[in-house]
Formats: structure tokens, C-alpha cells, sequence
């Protein structure tokens, strides 16, 4: 299991994902699922991946090489983000439909789904999320986050915190709670957790940092996030009949 997230706020993009591939009783496998293009002051994408990881790696190849082509094709030759997700959404249908009868003749889906992220210069920012199907949506003002993989543990803390006028640090602080946040209902998401940070303007991942599970950084959120979760519930309103009781 996977969970990644990608946030768009008016400061620019905020992407975090954890790295475990397997977890078994006797074996935990990790993998990086975060994957930065870059030409610094012309263009940068962020992609998460989540889902078959066969997939996902053809499909990261994919583009890696045509991002190398001098040419200029893929990644290197769109317009803005929502060109890139769509060249990514063909891309994944096409191989899905490659390896889809070897695989589930095994019982194993295909499928994969991925966050892509970033901006080219002139475009603007954006971030979007490009379905097994091949189809995408963006982020919103309403929505300015974007989860896949195991999203449902993650997302209380998202709706809270994140809009528009968040700042990057603090999307990022947010993003890891997050992480954590799913990290401790499900054994299958786990660190080492990748964060990378895209100031709008910039064209550059400005910011990136990955953090094992015994990182300072780490354990820092993780109990000032406890602590004030504690705090906050013993404040709660007290029942009637609470009220003048020993």
C-alpha cells in the first residue's frame, strides 16, 4: 500500500510520500515514489505513484526518457501541468493495457494512479491526479490537496488545515502529519517519508528532504502533534452532569 499527497496553495506546491512497497511479518521493502523533472528556470514536475509498482516504474522509465531526448518531447515539450498529466494519463493506460492479461491472470491488478505536479515558466503552478483510467482532475480552491493510494486516514487533518493562503512550511508540517496519521492505522504505508517543496516562480524543487522513521524532524511532529491533540481534548465542553463533580 502507498499513500502520497500533493498540495497547491497560492505559494506554490508541496508534495510528501512515504516509501514502503511490502510489509510482511518477516519483510518490509521500500521504494521511492516520489520522482522529480527538472530543468531549473525553464520547467520542473513532481510525480507521486501509487498502486502496481511494475506499472509505475515502466511508466516513470517512460517519461525519464523522453525527458533526455534533446528533442524535446514528453515532460519537456508540454505547456503546463494539465498537458502533463494527460501525456502521463496516456502513457499509464497504454502500458496498463500491455501487462494486463499477464497480470491478472496471476490475480494481480495493473493499475496505478499518480499525482503530477509542478509548473512551466509562463504557466503557472498546478497539481493534478491522473487515474488508472488515464483521465485527471486538478486541485481547487475548494480541494487544493490531492491524495492516492491509502487516503482515508490522512484526510481530517488535510480538511482542517490546508487552503489557499497556507503557507509552504506549514503545508508541509501538514502534509507530514498527515503521513504520520496513516503511518499509525496502517502497517502497509511507512517511512522513510519523502517531502519535496516548489515555491511558485521558482521552476525548481527548492526544498526536499526524506525522513527515516527515527528522524528528529520526525519524532518532533509526531509528539508536538500528540501532545497538542491532548491538549485540545481535555479542553473539550464537560457534560451537565460533570459539572461540580469531584
Amino acid at each position: 500500500m502507498t499513500y502520497c499527497v500533493g498540495v497547491k496553495v497560492n505559494a506554490g506546491l508541496v508534495f510528501a510520500s512515504d516509501s514502503r512497497t511490502n510489509a510482511g511479518v518477516d519483510q518490509v521493502s521500500t521504494y521511492s515514489k516520489m520522482h522529480v523533472f527538472e530543468r531549473p528556470g525553464e520547467r520542473v514536475f513532481v510525480v507521486l505513484s501509487a498502486g502496481n509498482l511494475a506499472t509505475s516504474q515502466a511508466v516513470i522509465h517512460s517519461l525519464r526518457r523522453e525527458f533526455k531526448d534533446p528533442a524535446g518531447v514528453g515532460l519537456g515539450a508540454v505547456g503546463d501541468v494539465l498537458e502533463a498529466a494527460e501525456h502521463l494519463g496516456d502513457i499509464n493506460y497504454r502500458i496498463q493495457k500491455e501487462h494486463a492479461d499477464a497480470l491478472e491472470r496471476s490475480g494481480v491488478s495493473a493499475e496505478a494512479s499518480f499525482i503530477i505536479g509542478g509548473e512551466v515558466a509562463g504557466a503557472g503552478h498546478d497539481v493534478c491526479l491522473v487515474y488508472a483510467q488515464g483521465n485527471y482532475i486538478s486541485a481547487t480552491p475548494e480541494t487544493p490537496y490531492l491524495q492516492i493510494g491509502e487516503t482515508k486516514y490522512g484526510k481530517p487533518i488535510l480538511d482542517r488545515i490546508i487552503a489557499t493562503d497556507t503557507t509552504l512550511d506549514d503545508a508541509a508540517r501538514c502534509a507530514l502529519v498527515s503521513l504520520d496519521s496513516t503511518i499509525r492505522a496502517n502497517i502497509s504505508v511507512g517511512p522513510p517519508l519523502d517531502v519535496a517543496i516548489c515555491m511558485a516562480g521558482e521552476l525548481r524543487v527548492g526544498r526536499r528532504l526524506s525522513l527515516a522513521g527515527d528522524s528528529p524532524l520526525y519524532i518532533g511532529v509526531q509528539q508536538g502533534w500528540n501532545e497538542g491533540l491532548k491538549r485540545a481534548f481535555l479542553t473539550l465542553p464537560r457534560f451537565d452532569w460533570e459539572q461540580g463533580a469531584a
